[in-house]
């Protein structure tokens, strides 16, 4: 498991590089009125199937680390941040980042003119992005704290 763990933690960081990738480009399309290109598409596609491993490593973590088990005695699990966090906060918060994800993907392939895909872009990555970012057991969040690099250090 220690494998899965540094590959989830290194995961983290393409994630983090992909989505920052993705709403540049949004932002940089949208407000600048330029054509959605090959690379936009790019950038969405590699943040949305990076997305994707990530769900699978993270739930083979949360199935054989027992943090599944725990949904039992959720009442109690809730009263410590470190248990809540692990238990649900961050299982929902990513699950909601990857749904984001699938559904800003979709939508911008459905976009009629390149303004409103890079608006959906923008919308649906960019609401991913933060709730990625705000799931994430940064070390300077003291009850939840883990290592930038965790499994290296």
């Amino acid at each position: 498991m220690t494998f899965i763990l540094a590959l989830h933690n290194l995961l983290r960081w393409a994630i983090l590089i992909l989505g920052v990738w993705t709403v540049f480009n949004a932002i940089t399309g949208y407000f600048g009125k330029r054509d959605y290109t090959a690379n936009d598409n790019r950038s969405n596609l590699f943040f949305m199937i990076s997305c994707d491993v990530q769900l699978l490593v993270g739930l083979i973590l949360y199935i054989n680390n027992g943090w599944f088990s725990r949904l039992k005695d959720l009442g109690n699990n809730i009263k410590d941040p470190y248990l809540r966090f692990f238990t649900l906060e961050h299982l929902v918060l990513m699950l909601l980042a990857w749904v984001l994800v699938h559904i800003g993907r979709a939508s911008v392939k459905k976009g009629a003119t390149a303004a409103i895909k890079h608006k959906r872009m923008l919308v649906f990555f960019g609401l991913a992005l933060v709730l990625i970012l705000a799931a994430i057991p940064w070390p300077f969040r003291q009850a939840i704290a883990r290592p930038l690099l965790r499994g290296f250090n």
